[in-house]
């Protein structure tokens, strides 16, 4: 039977940005030269017992913490729900903007299109509100495999590199967790098309160039309703700091639809559409098998915690201020390093000079909401496995779903043996060593308040 007390509406509008815009991702300006596939809102409207929360994903790049607070205050007032209550995820392809406030954007057009973005959120909550139907929630954990990959490894002269590159002789092994789980959470609802939410961490970085695109979680969304009849999809990026669509030891077919990039990473907009195939039949191998559980309960909270931030050494600022200057003169070449190198010295070069005088700590924002025995719980970065797989273990519930850069972004959260063994993610965060484990300490704290 339905339960007529929980009820869930779907909404989604294209944001596809003017061309021109600053496509974010790497250590390299790009402005858009085209769009590949639409980018969207998709929201979900979730109500019980008087009480509603809003989830929003957005095929952005990153979102700011003042940016998703100026959209969440426009939702609240659009539709009267709670503030704390709306959830802002960003799906991060790196084939798509930054959304921030409008003083910190380039262009005029810029300026003009994230005011529109704003105001189109909030009418994505609305729109979902009015779509709000009486439902029933089920649950169930497919697999999507070969298609996410460790992607920091151990060299043979005892560093550890991200992306070393496909086929490197000096690669030793892979370093890190790896968790394949794609989390699925069925709406069956009495009117209109099912709403089906999925979650799965890794990287949508799988394209490259400066054309706009979902990339493959976009892919996913399209794939599984081309599929399914009368049901929408909704996407959320789990636990994908150190995950990625490398696979450094290809064989057959597996490079097929790729290049190899700038950064020695290989990409291809058809291994984009091959990892939305994936993830797609993950989620429909257990679509039709969900076990529909009793939706008894729906609640939010949001939680501050401070980090000590990752403050550079007063030795180290003679090497990082060369490095930061070769590089904004376009001299990029006159550095010893190459690839995904690069990046890595340059990320850390800025870490270093951003943190030169402080300040000691961060405050960390995490967001998390109950839907019955099922939580959303969401952080404003980029988490590693460990943090998912911590998070996922949280004693009494049937789900748990981590979701990467939800309401804000403060880079990367590596696990603590990570800062030693070095490599881009641990040599560019802000955070101290140990905040991957505060997250997760901190998160189970914020999970069993909610069950009480």
């Amino acid at each position: 039977m339905i339960n007529y007390d929980l009820k869930v509406g779907f909404s989604r509008i294209e944001i596809n940005p003017p061309l021109g815009v600053n496509v974010t991702g790497y250590f390299l300006k790009r402005y858009a030269d085209g769009i590949l596939d639409d980018t969207e809102i998709n929201t979900v409207a979730i109500g019980k017992g008087g009480k509603t929360v809003i989830l929003i994903t957005l095929d952005c790049m990153e979102v700011t913490t003042d940016f998703c607070t100026s959209a969440r205050e426009a939702v609240a007032k659009a539709t009267g729900v709670d503030k704390d209550a709306v959830f802002i995820h960003a799906l991060h392809p790196h084939t798509g903007m930054t959304f921030a406030m409008e003083a910190e954007m380039e262009f005029e057009s810029e300026k003009e299109y994230i005011s529109l973005v704003r105001r189109k959120i909030a009418d994505s909550a609305v729109y979902a509100i009015k779509d709000m139907n009486p439902a029933r929630m089920g649950v169930a954990v497919g697999k999507a495999e070969r298609i996410g990959f460790n992607r920091r490894y151990l060299m043979k002269d005892g560093s550890v590199q991200t992306n070393p590159g496909v086929n490197n002789p000096d690669i030793v092994k892979s370093i890190g967790l790896l968790d394949e789980r794609v989390n699925v959470i069925r709406f069956e609802r009495e009117c209109g098309d099912n709403v089906v939410l999925g979650n799965y961490g890794n990287h949508p970085d799988v394209i490259g160039g400066c054309s706009i695109s979902a990339d493959w979680p976009g892919f996913t969304r399209r794939i599984f309703e081309r599929a399914v009849d009368d049901a929408k999809c909704v996407f959320f990026n789990g636990a994908q700091g150190d995950i990625n669509h490398v696979n450094v030891a290809p064989k057959g077919g597996d490079l097929n639809g790729m290049f190899n990039d700038f950064d020695d990473v290989t990409r291809g907009y058809a291994h984009s559409r091959h990892m939305g195939n994936v993830v797609a039949a993950a989620i429909m191998s257990v679509y039709e098998k969900v076990e529909f559980i009793p939706a008894d309960s729906l609640d939010f909270v949001q939680k501050d915690i401070m980090i000590a931030s990752n403050m550079p050494k007063p030795e180290d600022m003679e090497q990082a201020r060369y490095i930061d200057k070769l590089h904004n003169e376009g001299r990029d070449a006159e550095l010893p390093y190459k690839g995904m190198m690069l990046t890595t010295v340059v990320a850390e070069a800025g870490r270093m000079l951003r943190l030169e005088h402080g300040p000691e700590y961060f405050p960390l924002h995490l967001s998390a909401i109950k839907i019955g025995d099922v939580a959303f719980i969401g952080i404003p970065g980029e988490p590693f496995t460990g943090i998912g797989l911590g998070l996922k273990d949280a004693e009494d519930w049937k789900m748990v779903c981590p979701t990467c850069i939800t309401n804000g972004y403060s880079g990367y959260f590596p696990m603590k043996d990570s800062y030693d063994e070095g490599g881009y993610e641990a040599r560019s965060s802000i955070y101290k060593a140990g905040v991957a484990e505060t997250i997760i300490e901190e998160g189970k704290k914020i999970l069993n308040g909610l069950r009480k």
